[in-house]
């Protein structure tokens, strides 16, 4: 028995839901319901719509035999601060300051629920840009570097500290520490980027800026184009000197270790948003 219109809805709206950034050929739901594509299509557009109006992300249907339907999840700036604001609160909820001036954050990094979340703020800012892979450093930085993968629909490529047997021939650097001033080393299996590869470098928490311009070298070696870097936490002696060149959700400043205090602010994910909210409105 065919579905009603209702109902193909509700089923469609499902698997969109959980096949972000996937383009799904009409031929996929015309034979899943039995449906004629003008049928289909109709069903489609009102997704679009409620999509739209409910600001749950973008449904672009694409013309040709290889066409097919898209769908972006989005955020608008004011469900974006209401996550963000959601996350401050986390950090500023409990005594976070550990010795050394660093900030504990493994209980709000293994929240799924809040990484999803900051997945998806994040992938909104990248929406418009082409990745391939997102990459992070083992261990802290992964369960976020998944929550964005997971929306963009691209793989994980996570760099080791330490040579493992089955990674095959590997790529290492070394770096020096930002905070520890030591020399750190990395490593990544050389089969885990081709050449000309488009990466988004993910990180969880940047205080001395080492670690993030290490990645930064090692994907030199492999040639590929690094179009973004995500730090979730800054603290506040970054030497990085150009803010606007990457992406942070938080910022924390006017440690006082005696005390156990410390501000955080928003990051400049906000300023991020709206710029790509202006390109958007520019190439409509």
């Amino acid at each position: 028995m065919k579905l009603k219109r209702s109902e193909r809805i509700v089923v469609m709206t499902e698997y969109l839901l959980n096949n972000p950034n996937k383009l799904i050929p009409l031929t996929y739901f015309v034979s899943k319901f039995n449906q004629a594509k003008s049928s289909i299509s109709e069903d489609i557009h009102i997704i679009k719509n409620g999509f739209k109006e409910e600001n749950i992300g973008e449904v672009k249907t694409l013309a040709g035999v290889s066409g097919g339907v898209l769908f972006t999840p989005t955020l608008v700036e004011e469900d974006a601060r209401e996550i963000l604001n959601g996350f401050l609160d986390k950090i500023n909820d409990g005594n976070r300051l550990l010795a050394g001036g660093y900030i504990f954050m493994s209980d709000i990094i293994g929240n799924p629920s809040l990484m999803n979340k900051l997945g998806r703020v994040v992938a909104t800012v990248y929406k418009n840009k082409e990745i391939d892979a997102v990459v992070t450093v083992a261990t802290k930085g992964i369960p976020v570097a998944y929550a964005i993968a997971s929306i963009l629909n691209k793989p994980v490529i996570i760099i080791r500290r330490d040579n493992k047997v089955t990674e095959g021939t590997t790529v290492a650097i070394n770096y020096v520490s930002g905070s520890t001033k030591k020399i750190e080393t990395m490593i990544l299996s050389k089969r885990s980027l081709n050449t000309g590869s488009k990466v988004l470098l993910v990180d969880d928490f940047m205080r001395g800026g080492g670690v993030l311009t290490g990645m930064e070298s090692l994907m030199s070696e492999f040639d590929v184009d690094v179009v973004g870097k995500v730090i979730i936490t800054q603290c506040f002696d970054s030497p990085r000197e150009h803010e606007d060149d990457y992406l942070y959700l938080s910022k924390i400043e006017n440690i006082d270790e005696f005390n156990g205090t410390f501000d955080v602010k928003l990051g400049n994910v906000i300023e991020k948003l709206r710029q790509v909210e202006k390109e958007d409105i520019e190439n409509e």
